[in-house]
């Protein structure tokens, strides 16, 4: 657990060095869209971050350090979980499917 909590921390020293790095200039579809003129059109939701940032947080830098903490976190917790469920420990799998009766049938 101390190896988790370790690169969280500095993945957060990453963000709070790199953050005001961030190119403002539009990416490449935004770019290409641009220049041959494609419409935008209002979405219907924003999502929860639109633009990369908290928009209740009026300071820009410390509103995308916590949208980028928080996508941080999310990639991380979303990648142990799903780690977790796919490479179990044989022991564990077979001490689930010993507990059902001799004549059950796994369904």
């Amino acid at each position: 657990m101390k190896k988790y909590v370790v690169a969280v921390a500095l993945v957060i020293v990453f963000l709070v060095f790199f953050i005001p790095l961030a190119s403002t200039n539009p990416d490449g579809l935004e770019k290409v869209a641009q220049t041959y003129g494609a419409q935008k059109h209002e979405s219907f939701w924003s999502g929860l971050f639109s633009d990369y940032s908290f928009g209740s947080i009026s300071n820009g830098y410390i509103s995308t350090l916590l949208a980028g903490i928080f996508g941080v976190l999310t990639v991380l917790v979303s990648s142990l979980v799903i780690s977790k469920i796919m490479f179990r420990k044989p022991d564990k799998i077979n001490k689930e499917n010993n507990n059902q009766l001799p004549n059950e049938k796994v369904t």
